[in-house]
């Protein structure tokens, strides 16, 4: 049954350089009360992985290591009518306004976790920053490509 649900704050600070949106926290996400809460999503791996860090396991060690590498989280939708957490069920949406994160940080690039965020993104937010679609992290997507994160996550970071 769809429901009306609340995301997450951005999280984010005046040094972040990177900036991952996403499309809306899923149930698990909700659940233990922070971004990609679901431990089968592939974006802790994926990210971790790029780092050459063990990955971080609860929103405490999550925090830091997005502080530690200046990545700032947000979703595109700040509200919305969700399905569980089918992407594609997101209807009644108020878009997030990510002019905050920018102008209150150092965002060289942004990164669109997915098609619904992209679809999103691109019908109602316009931004000067360089924008990144991705294929999603999801553990549902049997399209993600990890070294597509790795060349954009590159981009900002340089190789580690």
């Amino acid at each position: 049954m769809e429901q009306q649900f609340t995301g997450f704050p951005p999280f984010y600070d005046s040094q972040s350089r990177l900036l991952i949106l996403g499309s809306f926290p899923s149930v698990k996400s909700r659940q233990v009360g922070f971004y990609y809460g679901n431990r089968q999503n592939r974006f802790w791996g994926t990210l971790s992985e790029f780092f050459g860090e063990p990955r971080p396991n609860d929103p405490a060690e999550q925090k830091k290591f997005l502080q530690k590498h200046n990545i700032a989280l947000w979703d595109v939708a700040e509200k919305c009518r969700i399905s569980g957490s089918r992407d594609e069920s997101i209807s009644n949406y108020a878009v997030a306004p990510i002019r905050k994160v920018l102008d209150n940080s150092k965002i060289e690039l942004i990164i669109l976790n997915g098609r619904k965020c992209a679809e999103i993104f691109r019908k109602h937010i316009s931004v000067e920053t360089p924008v990144v679609e991705l294929t999603s992290t999801s553990s549902r997507n049997v399209y993600f490509k990890k070294e597509e994160w790795y060349d954009a996550l590159s981009r900002v970071f340089g190789r580690t």
